[in-house]
């Protein structure tokens, strides 16, 4: 045999076949039930049954369902969709869902939507779209037995993430700005080094797009929440909030008694470079002056280093930069300040890295165009993603209690009954009673639907 790759195809195309024609059958039996069983649906009159089709991850499923009415209260549906927690019209299951979400939040909408089945069943971009817009996301759970630390560290930073539009498209034109900057803040208890690779012990992302006053007392509030839930706060004795200095980020530390900012490293070292960047073979000497007044905690002698680089510095513009990087430093002394006297907690910040991983990668490195709802919800689905939310949970997590009419609590449960003793009927007939004949084309896989009686076992 030398065209293996197309027995594979055919094997799996064929498994395919097998699986949708299974389900269908499955979903069939449910609605034949409601349909022949007046008991199980008190005051519901058969209207129709319908051919229908409904994606899945498998594929596009085609069955038939009755459609029912109800004269004392008006009501027409199909049982079946309230059977199976199916809302009116749906046109996919939870699992197509939860692919559309995983592609989309590693790529793109088109690619979401995409991979909506294995089969290779797709849909549009804009149903993609619609569907991450309306999302709700959980909060993180209390722990049962809470984490004892003494010190936890909070970093903060944000993305810049290129407007196409606000609500509608073209609306941009009348905006002042055009950038959106969805917030990152984490939380975690240290930092775990394996060799060259350092690991966050504990970790647990926030963010979003958070705009607003409001958005950051939301965002911070969760935060603290969560600290709340998950840690003693009796043991707790330090937080450190870690950021660039931007007044939302200031604002995170001010929310809790034990919460100290600290201005990171990465943006002091940002503004003394480009303080000295242009003093050639002093360049060097001067920055190390500088850090010498920060870790000695002397900040009148930073002032002077900053003086000095002033008056020898030529250009205009030049010394602008350098009075900047001078009022950043000084203006930040005392969140400088509690870095250095508290080097014993090991203090760091990844911030920038961090945005780079959860939202640049797929919001901002490349030249995309984005709504304020579409990015501040990438930005949620990222962050749930990062934390290992799992997909199909957060599909689940949309679906609202299906409003039922009267009488369906009965219809529902006396179906699951009827289910119960048809399952224990078929398991005492043994595995041949009304095993389903199927036409595939090899016979190996014709041995696939005895699993079928399996189904009933579960």
């Amino acid at each position: 045999m030398t065209k293996v790759a197309e027995m594979v195809q055919g094997v799996t195309d064929s498994v395919i076949g097998l699986g949708l024609s299974m389900i269908a059958e499955e979903w069939e039996f449910y609605d034949t039930l409601l349909h022949d069983r007046k008991e199980l649906r008190p005051g519901w009159r058969v209207v129709r049954r319908d051919e229908v089709s409904k994606l899945t991850s498998l594929g596009e499923v085609t069955y038939k369902k009755t459609y029912f009415h109800n004269p004392q209260t008006g009501e027409r549906c199909y049982l079946l969709d309230r059977l199976m927690g199916l809302g009116s019209g749906e046109r996919m299951t939870e699992d197509a869902v939860a692919r559309i979400y995983e592609e989309a939040a590693d790529s793109s909408y088109r690619k979401g939507g995409m991979n909506a089945s294995i089969s290779g069943v797709a849909v549009s971009k804009e149903t993609v779209m619609e569907k991450l817009h309306c999302l709700q996301f959980p909060k993180a759970e209390d722990t049962k037995e809470k984490r004892q630390v003494k010190v936890l560290y909070i970093d903060a930073d944000e993305d810049h993430v290129a407007l196409q539009y606000l609500e509608k498209k073209g609306d941009t034109k009348s905006a002042l700005k055009h950038t959106f900057m969805p917030k990152l803040v984490y939380v975690y208890e240290g930092i775990r080094a394996e060799g060259d690779r350092h690991e966050l012990v504990g970790v647990r992302y926030f963010g979003g797009g958070c705009e607003g006053t409001e958005g950051t007392q939301r965002l911070w509030r969760e935060v603290y929440d969560y600290i709340a839930g998950t840690y003693d706060e009796e043991v707790l004795e330090r937080i450190y909030v870690n950021g660039d200095g931007a007044e939302w980020i200031k604002t995170g530390a001010k929310v809790h008694a034990k919460a100290k900012f600290v201005l990171d490293r990465y943006h002091m070292h940002k503004y003394i470079m480009a303080a000295t960047s242009h003093l050639g073979d002093s360049a060097q000497d001067a920055r190390s002056e500088i850090w010498g007044a920060i870790n000695g905690k002397r900040k009148k002698d930073a002032a002077e280093v900053f003086e000095r680089i002033i008056g020898i510095t030529d250009t205009e513009s030049k010394q602008k930069a350098v009075g900047a990087s001078r009022d950043y430093i000084l203006g930040h002394w005392s969140a400088i300040m509690n870095g250095v006297r508290n080097k014993e907690d090991d203090i760091h910040c990844s911030a920038e890295g961090h945005i780079s991983h959860i939202y640049a990668d797929r919001m901002s490195s490349r030249p995309l165009g984005w709504s304020k709802t579409g990015a501040d919800k990438m930005a949620r689905l990222r962050v749930y993603k990062k934390n290992g939310g799992d997909m199909l949970t957060l599909v689940r997590y949309q679906k609202q209690e299906l409003p039922r009419a009267a009488g369906m609590e009965e219809v529902i449960c006396s179906a699951e009954e009827v289910l119960k003793s048809e399952r224990k009927n078929r398991k005492a007939q043994g595995a041949l009673a009304e095993l389903p004949v199927y036409t595939i084309p090899y016979t190996q896989i014709r041995k696939i639907a005895a699993l079928k009686n399996h189904i009933w076992g579960l």
